[in-house]
Formats: C-alpha cells, structure tokens, sequence
C-alpha cells in the first residue's frame, strides 16, 4: 500500500512539475524571441519602443514594447512568475520524495561516501542555498559587467561544484542536484531580481519619478542567463533515463560538456531569433556531443582466451546474490513491493532475456544495484561482463 500511494504522489508530482515547467519555458522562450523580433513603429509612435504583428489560432496579434518609462500603467497588468515558483516547488517535492526520503536507496553510494542519511541530505539542501547566495553575490559584484570575465568564473564555479557533488552523492543523485541547484537560481532570479526590478518600475511610473535603467539591466542579464541554463536543466530530467550519462566513470565531465552542447544549441537560437543567420553553434554541439560518445564508448573486450568460460552457475550466483532481492516477482528488498521496471530475475531464461541490459547497468556504467546497496564486486562484474560477452549461456 505505501509503495503503491508513493507512486501516485510521484506521478502526481512529476505530471505538475512538467506541466508548470512548460508553462515557465514556453513565456521564456516566447519573451526571448519577442524581444528579437520587435520593429521600430512606422511610423513612430511616443512611447513604443517596438511592435511585432503575429499570426496564430485563425487572427492577428499585434505586440507592443513600451519604452522604459510609459505615461501610464494599465489597470490590468500581466505577470510572469508564478509558472516559475510552482515549477521550483513541485520539483522540490520530488526532490524530497526521491532523493531524501529515499536516500538510502537513489542519494547515498556508500562506494564514493559513507554518508548517513541526515548529512546527505543537509548536504543537498545546504547546497541549493549556498549556491544562490554565491552566484547573486558573483553578479553584483563589479565584475557584472566584465561579460567573459564573470561568465568565465561562473562556468568554472559550476564545474567545481558538479565535481564536488560526483564526491559524495551517487552519480544519479549528483546529477539531480546539479540540475535542482540550477532551477534554484533560475527561480531567485526571477523572485529576487526580476519581478522586484519590474515592481519598481511600476511603481516608479504611477508615481511619475525617474526610473533606475540598471533595474533593466540587471533583469534583463539574469533572464538571458535563465534562458541558457533552460537546455542544460531539461536534460538532467531526463537522464536518469540514460545511465550511460550518470553511470560513467567520468560523470562530471559528461554532464558539463552536454551543458556546452545544450548553451551552443540555445545560443544558436537566440543568434537566429535575432536576425543573425550564423550557424557555427549547431555543428559545433553536434561535434561536441559526437566526440563525447566516442569517448564514452567501452574499450576494449569482456572476453579472457586464457581462462575457462564463465558458467551459468557462477553468473546467477552473482545475479542471485545481488540483484534478486530487488528483481524478484515478490523482492525481499524491504523498499520495493514490486520489481523495479518490472524486470525479474526468477529464473535462467529471464536472466538471458534481460543480458544485455544488465551488461550495460551493472557492467559498463555501474549504475545497478542502485547505491550498490548488495555491495557488488569489481570481479562480480567482470565475471558477469565475461559470461554475457561468451554468449550469456544458461546450458
């Protein structure tokens, strides 16, 4: 029962956390590309900085920027937040429901840190905290306006700490952190920075005073930088789904250079939103990404000509003793009700059925048993690499 009604909030969850995600991407997107299109008025009208017209759904839209300082505040003005916060809070609460509540099983490697659960997860959220405070402190620091000088630090400064995290979480549960410690600081920045900036000017226009343009300014660079971390954050999401990212021994560097793929593919965009046909950032992230799967792809071979052939028996001892609290019709695991993914190991003809993905699972990327919870050997997995290479036999 309790498995089952932690699955419902699970899908409960995740199904808000991606609907209110698209809401937040989609306004982004459409502000991003809006503000590249615009047109000087012809002729010119006071106030407007930019319209575009637009056709969508059977009509016509006409969008109009108003300069910095309009004559007037409408009595209906739309905001664009809440999509943001109810994107942080339900990924929060997924946060929480995976990765905290079940530490034990997705957050904690006692192979890379014999962390208990309680500083695991201070370590979690310690780091969502610390890491807004760090890059708010970098970007109104005098360096702001030192564009590859501060975007230099920063980038480095994410490096370090997708490193650091690979040191003391599970691969999985690093990856998971990178991306919630970037969602953090897409959700200040529009909390914290660019809805009081745009408030301000609200009420510096009711009020008739002068408007501060570094308000402007300061929004507007932390939106760009929203928009560049969007690609990167989509893909941490999705690659749980991917053990051949997390599972690699070099974790780390995987995920920072499909973060440059994903910026160069949205840097492409905005360079074509804005009327500059270049096209250097799509090859340039198809060669990145390319490069990286050649340099994640195995070496070498499983097999051993000098030695005996592995024998069924060794292999099932070691799928028996390892994977079958978890994979098993009824799991003996006390966290699983039911197989994870459905996948069973009760007996040798599902065990060859499913060779190929144990190979890539527990042999390549060493992502299962999750947490190494059954305390796999690097033998064990030789041994089961070597068996599946030979043919995965169960004769």
């Amino acid at each position: 029962m309790e498995t089952i009604l932690s699955e419902w909030v699970n899908l409960v969850l995740r199904w808000a956390h991606i609907i209110t995600g698209i809401a937040w991407i989609g306004s982004s997107f459409l502000f991003m590309w809006l503000d590249s299109h615009l047109e000087k008025p012809d002729p010119p009208r006071k106030g407007v900085e930019g319209e575009l017209w637009m056709t969508h759904s059977g009509g016509f839209y006409v969008v109009e920027k108003m300069d910095l300082a309009p004559e007037e505040v409408p009595r209906r003005l739309h905001w664009f937040k809440w999509e943001a916060a109810w994107t942080w809070i339900t990924g929060f609460l997924l946060l929480c429901l995976m990765y905290y509540y079940g530490a034990e099983i997705y957050l904690i490697d006692r192979e890379v840190a014999d962390l208990s659960k309680a500083e695991a997860i201070a370590i979690g959220v310690a780091l969502l905290a610390v890491s807004w405070f760090v890059y708010d402190g970098l970007y109104k620091s005098p360096l702001r306006h030192r564009g590859v000088t501060v975007e230099c630090i920063g980038f480095a400064l994410l490096i370090l700490v997708t490193y650091g995290l690979t040191q003391v979480f599970s691969a999985r549960g690093a990856y998971m952190h990178v991306g919630a410690m970037l969602g953090t600081i897409m959700v200040a920045n529009v909390w914290m920075i660019i809805i009081p900036a745009q408030q301000r000017l609200v009420d510096a226009t009711k009020a008739g005073t002068a408007l501060d343009a570094r308000l402007a300014f300061n929004a507007k660079q932390r939106s760009v930088h929203n928009n560049y971390m969007t690609l990167p954050v989509i893909f941490i999401m999705i690659s749980i789904h991917y053990p051949g990212t997390f599972g690699h021994e070099h974790a780390w560097a995987v995920l920072i250079v499909v973060f440059i793929a994903g910026a160069l593919v949205r840097h492409w965009f905005n360079l074509r939103n804005a009327g500059q046909g270049r096209l250097w950032p799509i090859p340039a992230a198809v060669a990145t990404i390319l490069v990286l799967i050649y340099a994640t792809l195995p070496g070498g071979t499983m097999t051993d000509e000098d030695a005996d052939p592995v024998t069924f028996a060794e292999a099932y001892d070691i799928v028996a003793r390892r994977c079958v609290s978890c994979h098993a019709a009824r799991p003996s695991d006390e966290n699983f009700d039911k197989p994870p993914k459905d996948v069973v190991f009760d007996t040798a003809e599902q065990i060859r059925n499913q060779a190929p993905k144990i190979r890539a699972v527990a042999v390549l990327t060493r992502t299962m048993p999750v947490g190494n919870e059954t305390r796999m050997t690097d033998e064990e997995r030789r041994i089961l690499g070597r068996w599946i290479a030979e043919g995965a036999e169960i004769e």
